[in-house]
């Protein structure tokens, strides 16, 4: 299975899995799944640190390629398909890093797994909890 993480679900998957729904943690265990990571969500949380938003027990530059390591994460590079996609989308959510996953998972052909309330709007699949 090959599974997009959105920013929430990397955070606690890295950092506090016992947040994790455990369907999603277990998905994420399983060494058959493809864990996949946007570099949007890399760029938002650089951001997020930067302005005093979000603290992590590590630096990105350390998290990053460890979870490559260990977790077999793939992070998506931002292409230009993926910027063009973004006009395909409804103005449903007005994050541009929400809607650049969005728009990756659905070029990509990839399901997302979130907690987003938002996310389920767009013609995307979408990680189950049920």
């Amino acid at each position: 299975m090959n599974v997009l993480l959105d920013t929430h679900i990397f955070l606690w998957w890295d950092s506090l899995p016992e947040k994790l729904p455990a369907k999603y943690r277990q998905i994420c265990e399983d060494p058959d799944t493809q864990l996949y990571l946007s570099m949007a969500s890399v760029w938002e949380m650089q951001i997020k640190i930067q302005l005093g938003k979000l603290r992590l027990n590590q630096s990105l530059a350390k998290i990053i390629p460890e979870q490559q390591a260990i977790n077999r994460l793939h992070i998506i590079p931002i292409e230009f398909q993926h910027i063009l996609a973004l006009s395909d989308l409804p103005d449903a959510h007005k994050d541009p890093f929400d809607r650049m996953i969005i728009a990756q998972a659905k070029s990509n052909n990839l399901p997302v797994m979130t907690v987003d309330t938002i996310f389920p709007l767009y013609p995307i699949e979408l990680i189950s909890l049920n």
